[in-house]
């Protein structure tokens, strides 16, 4: 039993005062140190260490060890009785997250974990200052079968009134069945709540977690109690590099792209390993499984249903599984019926006219060609399949582009507005030099000469020369010859693939559009049935005005490509991935740069894993649904090894790097746009540059010096790393920004954060609501534009438009890919956004960060209302006027679904 001690009155109110009245009237919180320890109390001994702020204000050194009271050092009453410290009751706090839905399994377990509660096998907890006793929760059977999203356990400890202020909290999991900690809040010591961020999934009978306070720790600064808790965990997470990863372990490590292939197979079915001096790629997430059979160096793959491993914590929640599963079934649907489709009627492959594209928005697959009873009768379990057509799932939504004006797509006007602010805007360059020149070897791939003359253009400028044109920055470009004529050979080998490699020069007009006026189409010089080299024109003519749309009908296959393989995958997908597997691996959960990268980190390691296992593999939808087919990784890591640059990745940096950007330090940013109307650049470098204020405001309160950053050891690792190891097949150039200053730590992170928040959001969340409309947006195309020595130039001026309709994907193919595509275009429910911290309490203790950071928030609802106002300026006309869609792509904030705007934290679809 505990004996208690009588406390004169003015004490009481005292601790009142400094403990909260509420814990003192409800529980009696002070015993003598002679109080015998119970199952759910803790005694530790009466050393404590001082936290930095406590040690500067008494002048001691940051590893000192001493004596303190837990009160207050003036109470008297412990500085008489030094021999018996006070003991007083503090509570700690577990908020775990419940699943919504269990399965058999689930509920067996938990009722396992509730019996073996009253027999010892619990859940532990430790609080840590120097040494401990643990206590267990009590109250986790009464609670285990609570249908709510989160449950809160108690758990409470008799603690020495030496102890100190814990810094960590050692929890062991002796249940059979593992559960997802959100946090733990200590109630009771007199500095207030103490917040111990956790986000985790407790292993059972995994030894001991560790959970750190939410107090930043520079890896100089740690007190000494928890530098070897710091050690060790990060011991943990890098893992030994050794074995096949279990899906319950949290083990970061690093591999190359060696398993999007499947030799097992067959010679079609193997693929190159991207990583290493043959193919240089950044690195991903090692998983350790076994070699194929055909081939030692790649690894073996695991196929849906069955789970990819990433780090147990890197795994989707509950919702966020819950909207991606609902879009790939919604996927599986699409895919499954035009094969049953395909196998009733041959005449059902292909597209006939703009209204079976239409009847995939009004009636669905299935009604539209009346084979609803038919196919259903053929599946297994029809009445699943029909309540999903009742539910609307096998109807696609009507698409942004076309809601608001059926025939934009068709008009030269809305091809160059894609260009500035479509889904992929970030391809558009200035054109410097005409005509321009290719930089391929011409020993291989002929004359660097473009096709393009001063006949093509100069009747199309308002009066000016090209050269004033040139000079008055009125002339741009999209150029994809570089990057696909290497592949064009085997690609165009491929069935049912047909491609260019495109370039598409724009005028820009007084209102401050783009005219498209003049496309190029270059093919192989080794190919013998079509001239390498052609220019189309816009049309004068009936037949014409299909040769144009067929033209921009293949420079939009380009653009599709290069958007999802190097601008999307390449540039936010997976040159990220190395930063964050060394950021878990290099810098701890205690680090500040770790905590301010944190909420961009969410979901990416998941995300990537499962395009490796379902989109960018042998076989995959990028494979099946975009022209390069077998070659798209390949054309990917050909962008990697000759264009992708760390230092060109922010935003101003890109800009000026593609010439529609000067420098002009009298700007913002320090540079002007060449074009005012450029919706993705203007609103982009507001949120750039309220990221970047953000940063350096919370890199300059902890870094004051270079010494500081040089002498981060962790800090320093982890960039190390993420070049060394993470891009290890360009870690010799010497573009690579040094980590030498504050301002260079702030301008990196800026642009990791950029990276995977806005400019992910600019290329991610509009691919349905542009590309989800076939027409306006091939991923692929069939068919090459006969000339008049090609046979099937008389089948194309007999019916113009069955033409164009039979070069476009066909059913499997569009429907396959709208799937797709309408699923990483959805919020999901749990997203979090810019600007935004759902568990604020886990983020930052220190109330200047804190106050930078809302000053951050604040900014980023008035670029929204900025944004909102451009958009309904009838001055800017690429993103506003009859039919013109608003430029939303990078408005921060959204709705859950398909919405086409929202900036979420990170590249979490």
């Amino acid at each position: 039993m505990v004996s208690h001690i009588h406390i004169p009155i003015p004490l009481m109110a005292l601790a009142k005062e400094m403990m909260g009245s509420s814990l003192l009237e409800k529980t009696p919180f002070l015993a003598t140190s002679s109080s015998s320890s119970s199952s759910r109390r803790l005694v530790l001994n009466q050393r404590r260490l001082l936290f930095p702020f406590q040690q500067r204000a008494m002048g001691m050194g940051r590893s000192c060890v001493v004596v303190k009271a837990a009160i207050s050092e003036d109470l008297e009453l412990v500085k008489s009785v030094p021999h018996k410290a006070l003991k007083f009751k503090v509570r700690a706090v577990l908020s775990v997250r419940n699943k919504n839905k269990e399965d058999f399994k689930d509920t067996l377990v938990k009722h396992l974990d509730a019996l073996t509660d009253k027999i010892g096998r619990n859940v532990v907890l430790e609080l840590v200052s120097n040494d401990f006793d643990p206590t267990v929760l009590q109250d986790w059977s009464k609670k285990s079968n609570l249908k709510t999203e989160r449950v809160n356990y108690v758990a409470e400890f008799m603690v020495d009134s030496n102890f100190g202020i814990p810094g960590a909290i050692l929890v062991s999991n002796k249940h059979q069945q593992e559960f997802f900690l959100e946090s733990i809040t200590v109630e009771g010591f007199p500095r207030g709540a103490l917040h111990f961020p956790c986000d985790s999934w407790v292993q059972s009978n995994k030894g001991k977690r560790v959970f750190f306070s939410n107090q930043a720790y520079l890896p100089h600064e740690t007190p000494a109690g928890l530098k070897g808790l710091r050690e060790k965990e990060l011991r943990e997470l890098r893992g030994d590099g050794n074995g096949e990863r279990k899906l319950c372990d949290r083990i970061y490590d690093f591999d190359v792209y060696n398993d999007l292939g499947n030799p097992d197979k067959g010679i079609d079915f193997a693929r190159p390993i991207l990583g290493g001096q043959e193919i240089p790629y950044p690195r991903r997430c090692r998983t350790g499984r076994p070699a194929t059979y055909a081939n030692l160096k790649a690894e073996s793959r695991v196929e849906k249903p069955l789970p990819m491993y990433v780090p147990r914590d890197e795994q989707f929640e509950e919702s966020k599984m819950t909207t991606f599963s609902t879009g790939r079934l919604k996927a599986v649907l699409h895919n499954l019926i035009p094969q049953l489709m395909a196998t009733i009627s041959a005449n059902n492959k292909d597209f006939k006219g703009f209204s079976d594209i239409d009847s995939l928005y009004s009636q669905g697959l299935l009604l539209k060609l009346g084979l609803h009873d038919e196919i259903l009768n053929k599946m297994p379990i029809p009445e699943a399949v029909n309540k999903i057509q009742n539910g609307g799932l096998l109807k696609f939504d009507l698409p942004k582009i076309v809601s608001k004006d059926k025939h934009a797509w068709l008009r030269d006007h809305e091809f160059g507005r894609q260009a500035l602010a479509g889904v992929n805007p970030v391809n558009i360059q200035r054109l410097q030099a005409f005509p321009p020149l290719s930089k391929l070897d011409p020993q291989t791939y002929g004359s660097p000469e473009s096709a393009l003359k001063d006949q093509h253009i100069s009747d199309k400028l308002n009066g000016m020369t090209i050269q004033e044109a040139l000079n008055a920055n009125r002339l741009y470009i999209i150029d994809y010859h570089d990057i696909y004529l290497p592949f064009l050979d085997g690609m165009n080998a491929l069935d049912g693939r047909k491609s260019y490699a495109t370039r598409t020069v724009f005028f820009l007009t007084d209102l401050g559009t783009l005219k498209p006026i003049a496309i190029e189409l270059s093919l192989p010089p080794t190919t013998s049935s079509s001239p390498p080299k052609r220019v189309v024109t816009p049309p004068v003519d009936a037949t014409t005005y299909w040769m144009w749309q067929l033209a921009k009908a293949h420079v939009c296959s380009n653009d599709a490509g290069v958007h999802q393989l190097v601008n999307h995958w390449l540039r936010t997908h997976a040159a990220l991935e190395p930063f964050i597997l060394a950021a878990h691996r290099q810098m701890s959960a205690m680090h500040p740069i770790f905590k301010l990268l944190d909420p961009h980190m969410r979901y990416t390691l998941e995300i990537n894993a499962l395009a490796r296992q379902g989109l960018i593999n042998v076989d995959g939808v990028i494979e099946s649904c975009f022209t390069p087919g077998r070659y798209c990784m390949e054309i990917s890591a050909a962008a990697y090894k000759s264009s992708w640059r760390f230092d060109m990745e922010s935003l101003p940096a890109d800009l000026i790097r593609r010439g529609m950007a000067v420098r002009d330090p009298t700007q913002p940013h320090g540079l002007k746009l060449v074009m005012d109307d450029y919706p993705y650049a203007a609103d982009g470098l507001m949120i750039w540059g309220a990221i970047e204020k953000w940063v350096h405001k919370y890199v300059a309160h902890y870094y004051q010096d270079a010494n500081q950053v040089c002498n981060d050891k962790e800090l320093q690792a982890w960039y190390a790393e993420s070049i060394n190891v993470g891009h290890a097949d360009l870690r010799h150039e010497d573009w690579w920004p040094t980590l030498a200053t504050p301002e260079d730590l702030a301008s990196i992170i800026t642009t990791i954060i950029w990276l995977a928040s806005a400019q992910h959001a600019a290329l991610n969340f509009g691919q349905y609501p542009y590309g989800g409309y076939i027409p306006n947006r091939p991923p692929l195309v069939r068919r090459l534009i006969p000339d008049e020595n090609d046979p099937e130039y008389s089948i194309f001026l007999t019916d113009p438009q069955k033409y164009f309709f039979c070069a476009l994907p066909s059913l499997l193919q569009a429907t396959k890919f709208m799937a797709v595509v309408d699923t990483l275009s959805t919020h999901s429910p749990d997203e979090e956004y810019l600007g935004e911290r759902n568990h604020q309490s886990i983020w930052s203790c220190d109330p200047e960060v804190i106050e930078a950071f809302y000053e951050f928030s604040s900014e980023i609802r008035g670029i929204e209302k900025e944004i909102e106002k451009r958009n309904a300026d009838p001055k800017r006309r690429n993103r506003c006027g009859a039919g013109v869609l608003p430029y939303e792509l990078l408005a921060p904030s959204s709705e859950p679904g398909v919405t086409c705007r929202g900036v979420p934290n990170s590249v979490s679809i």
